[in-house]
């Protein structure tokens, strides 16, 4: 998109040379990076902005804490006028949808061209006048969405044909069924390496090799783990107590998409929908939605192949559609929302009236125990934290060492291809890695590699660098390597013993990502027993690498790539979440006679000297004269 010459706008075009000098001089050029705010709805406007290249999203918040879209801007649009103008907050936010660059005006100026230059003043007032209703009209059309419910054309046709998609495959065997997964798994895997490029270029973050074995694994090995297992109908039979379940599928499901993990997540999600006989409509994330619309049409392909309904997985395709979210989450025909993702999505999720299955942060203490198998650990963190530099939010964040083994645990780290940083090194590497304010790292740290951030901070050793480890003395609110690291970067706190390790394990959780995983290495089972009694964690693994663990890789968890944490993390299960979570178990319960009649309770039912008979027949194990001589004692006493 090329940019806007500023002086080529109505009625800017009317000022002279001179004029449009005077002009260039007061606006002030500035940039914005893609992802960041512009400025915030509820802030105090002291200027305004002319667009001259990229494209401004335009946002106002919802009760349900999700945003409403009220606009895109393009190329040669002026916004933020409206606050200018009647002196009131920001009525909305604005976010650089594109990297942007735009020139600002700042209230004072306009002040000073009051006095000294009015004819410019005239013509940006009515730059302003013309532009400012469109504005307001947008914000009025969208306080009547908060307010009423929307039918959109779009998503109602999305919806009926989901309906008829997931009726149709009710009928098809889980032989047939799993045909169907097969083929999808392995056309997504087929194109794995194409799908991770695609991924890394549109977010800008991750390791492409990672995500293809992460695509990979999503596709080939959740099949494996769903194939041969009963999806619906009667999928167990207890003859001792006469029990069976019956699965019925839930309908229609909206899943949620992170930024992070598009392709692997979606993939995930189909699989187990279908696994489970549910229709699926997918919501990707604007940075993503070329990414989402390859992998669903691979899908698609491969449904059509296998003479399935097409529309059994649909997703969401334009630019505009946060208002269709919106819509799908709080939609009578939507049976669950799937929700991975950032802490807004699954709040919004979970706040739409509709059930949800949502997730939450992480942010793993990993204790490292005197008698653990050092080398084992070490290896293991290395592999696990360096994954796909460092975005699977279930890696380890946190080491706590016990400071027997502290000198040759960070020897083996080394050897390794860590860097532990000295504290002159901490002290720079802080300032490069997180914001000041918040804390969090930096947008320009999340998902790369050890090696470039080490460039950034100026950090050298004369071998690959494949993690960054920053020794810590202190944990507080207020220590930013207390809180989830998406990057190859750990904290390492010092403990004395297990008990200490295992306080400051449950406070790191405490101050983020309670309820998603805590790690262990030792050899004494009964530390691991305290260990699980005290976390707060909905995953305890035990010797295993944080990444490979969690998702079943190396231990013999449910493979998932939706992870609960519960009611610690303000979640509804604790499950690796996977095609069960999406049936409802209908339970058939024969009738059995009681197997003990207590004498307090029945006293008025029975006599004594038959509770004491029917007990005695109940021990002997003689139930159906039990049966028999309660049926006919209960007929008598109605008469």
């Amino acid at each position: 998109m090329k940019p806007v010459l500023i002086s080529l706008l109505e009625p800017l075009n009317k000022l002279s040379a001179s004029e449009q000098m005077v002009l260039e001089k007061i606006m002030q050029p500035v940039s914005f990076s893609a992802g960041t705010y512009i400025f915030k709805e509820g802030s105090f406007a002291d200027s305004c902005y002319i667009l001259e290249e990229g494209i401004v999203r335009i946002e106002t918040a919802s009760e349900s804490s999700s945003n409403f879209v009220v606009n895109y801007l393009e190329a040669g649009t002026i916004f933020g006028e409206i606050s200018l103008l009647d002196k009131m907050p920001r009525s909305a936010t604005a976010y650089a949808q594109t990297n942007i660059i735009a020139k600002k005006i700042l209230i004072q100026e306009l002040e000073i061209l009051l006095e000294t230059s009015p004819r410019i003043l005239i013509c940006l007032w009515e730059m302003f006048r013309k532009a400012a209703p469109l504005g307001v009209r947008s914000l009025n059309e969208l306080t009547i969405k908060k307010n009423h419910f929307v039918i959109n054309p779009e998503v109602e046709v999305m919806l009926d044909k989901a309906l008829l998609a997931q009726k149709e495959i009710q009928t098809w065997s889980e032989e047939r069924i799993d045909a169907l997964l097969l083929v999808i798994a392995s056309s997504i895997a087929q194109h794995a390496e194409s799908l991770a490029t695609a991924t890394v270029k549109a977010t800008r973050v991750g390791d492409i090799l990672d995500k293809v074995t992460k695509n990979k694994i999503a596709s080939l090995g959740i099949y494996r783990s769903l194939v041969g297992k009963s999806g619906c109908g009667f999928i167990s039979n207890n003859k001792i107590n006469n029990v069976c379940e019956i699965a019925s599928p839930m309908g229609i499901i909206f899943g949620m998409i992170p930024m992070t993990n598009p392709v692997a997540t979606a993939v995930f999600k189909a699989l187990i929908c279908i696994k489970s006989r549910n229709a699926l409509i997918l919501s990707f994330p604007l940075s993503t939605k070329n990414v989402g619309t390859l992998v669903c049409e691979i899908i698609q392909e491969a449904l059509i192949r296998q003479d399935a309904p097409v529309e059994l997985i649909q997703w969401l395709k334009h630019r505009s559609s946060r208002e269709q979210t919106e819509i799908l989450m709080k939609h009578k025909n939507v049976s669950l929302i799937l929700a991975t993702g950032g802490a807004s999505m699954v709040k919004a999720a979970y706040s739409s009236g509709t059930p949800a299955i949502g997730v939450g942060p992480a942010n793993t203490p990993t204790l490292i125990c005197a008698d653990a198998n050092i080398q084992h650990a070490a290896r293991t963190i290395i592999v696990s934290k360096s994954f796909d530099n460092g975005l699977i939010c279930g890696s380890e964040h946190n080491l706590i060492v016990d400071a027997r083994v502290r000198k040759n645990f960070i020897k083996v780290l080394e050897q390794e291809g860590a860097a532990i940083l000295t504290h002159e090194e901490k002290s720079y590497f802080s300032t490069v890695a997180f914001e000041d304010k918040s804390n969090r790292l930096q947008a320009k740290i999340i998902g790369q590699s050890a090696a470039k951030i080490a460039v950034m901070a100026n950090i050298k050793r004369d071998y690959h660098i494949k993690l960054i480890i920053v020794p810590n003395e202190f944990l507080s609110l207020d220590n930013p390597y207390a809180y989830e690291k998406m990057a190859p970067i750990l904290s390492l706190f010092t403990v004395q013993n297990e008990i200490e390790g295992i306080d400051l394990c449950r406070s790191i959780l405490q101050i983020e990502g309670k309820g998603h995983t805590a790690i262990i290495h030792t050899k004494n089972k009964a530390v691991v027993r305290r260990f699980g009694l005290e976390m707060p964690a909905s995953r305890i693994l035990v010797n295993s690498p944080g990444v490979h663990g969690i998702i079943g890789l190396t231990s013999a968890l449910d493979p998932s790539f939706t992870l609960g944490c519960g009611t610690f993390g303000g979640n509804s299960t604790t499950d690796n979440v996977t095609y069960s979570n999406l049936l409802n178990l209908k339970r058939v319960a024969y009738y059995q006679a009681p197997k003990f009649l207590d004498p307090e309770i029945f006293k008025n039912t029975y006599p004594q000297w038959l509770l004491q008979l029917l007990n005695l027949l109940n021990f002997l194990k003689l139930n159906a004269l039990v049966t028999f001589i309660s049926q006919r004692v209960s007929i008598q006493l109605r008469r």
